[in-house]
């Protein structure tokens, strides 16, 4: 799991994002992302809306199993990101398949 340093805060730093980054795109999740010059390490967002699913549970396996691959992967910089999470079969695939569609998604936008 990320510490709590490497995560988001408030709304603002959401919106920073949305607003200055690029976005990279998988059928079932979206990768934004931009340099901030203001931190001095990477810091990562997992947004999954209801629309998604309606159990929180679920949502939060969701949030909690891209946590996971995004902390064990090596991203260099200060980077932001924020991961747009758009269909729920992401808290049921493989693991292995859940980290190669992240991985991807981290390698076409330069992050590692």
């Amino acid at each position: 799991m990320l510490s709590r340093h490497s995560r988001f805060h408030g709304h603002k730093s959401l919106n920073f994002v949305y607003r200055n980054g690029k976005s990279t795109r998988d059928p079932r999740v979206t990768l934004r992302y931009v340099v901030n010059s203001r931190q001095d390490s990477c810091r990562v967002a997992v947004v999954v809306s209801k629309k998604v699913n309606k159990s929180a549970v679920k949502r939060n396996r969701i949030r909690r199993r891209i946590y996971e691959v995004v902390a064990n992967e090596k991203i260099k910089g200060n980077y932001d990101l924020v991961f747009s999470v758009y269909n729920d079969e992401l808290g049921n695939i493989k693991f292995e398949e859940l980290r190669s569609t992240i991985r991807n998604l981290l390698i076409n936008a330069g992050v590692i």
